[in-house]
């Protein structure tokens, strides 16, 4: 079928618009293996997407708002193209989410104990390992005062040694500091 008779009778007949409907997305299915080999999806992935373009393409065309100057093919690869890529990053960060996850304590307590030692200590040094870049990047001054305060200072010794007017600065420049760092730490976990 041809691009005007399926724009027609999705714009001017309402009546058997379901047929229309059904004949673009008969007439272009074959996208859905395609978007499965290109872009790697599964092939229910690859459905939804499809499925979702078909609608937003007729969606377009109801509301008159699809420039005659595209084919319905053309269209409807870009819009399918667009889906797919979205469905793509949502997979990733989905992943990347999973991946970042910290370890339940519930799931430690079902482990032998020798084996919970074993992650807590991973677990313990691979936050070490975060703190200590993230110290590394929220600044020399912010640097200092966090790790004296973790030393057992005091502001107003931490003032004394740092050259700060009084320990009121140096409190309000710490809890700044460990403000930067938390925001820091917390997205990693998110």
């Amino acid at each position: 079928m041809h691009d005007a008779e399926i724009i027609n009778g999705l714009t001017n007949n309402y009546k058997h618009r379901s047929y229309f409907e059904k004949e673009l997305y008969v007439q272009y299915e074959y996208f859905i293996k395609q978007g499965s080999s290109k872009y790697k999806l599964t092939y229910e992935d690859s459905f939804s997407a499809y499925s979702d373009a078909v609608l937003a393409a007729i969606q377009t065309i109801i509301n008159n708002k699809f420039d005659s100057n595209y084919s319905l093919k053309a269209y409807l690869s870009q819009i399918f193209r667009n889906k797919c890529v979205d469905l793509i990053r949502k997979i990733t960060n989905t992943k990347q989410k999973i991946h970042k996850s910290p370890v339940a304590p519930e799931l430690l307590s079902h482990l032998p104990e020798t084996a919970k030692n074993v992650i807590s200590m991973l677990i313990d040094k691979e936050k070490i390992a975060h703190v200590s870049h993230y110290l590394d990047t929220i600044g020399k001054k912010c640097k200092e005062i966090l790790l004296l305060s973790v030393d057992g200072y005091t502001d107003m010794q931490i003032a004394d040694k740092l050259g700060y007017h009084n320990a009121d600065v140096t409190k309000s420049t710490r809890l700044r500091c460990r403000e930067k760092l938390n925001k820091l730490i917390n997205a990693t976990y998110e």
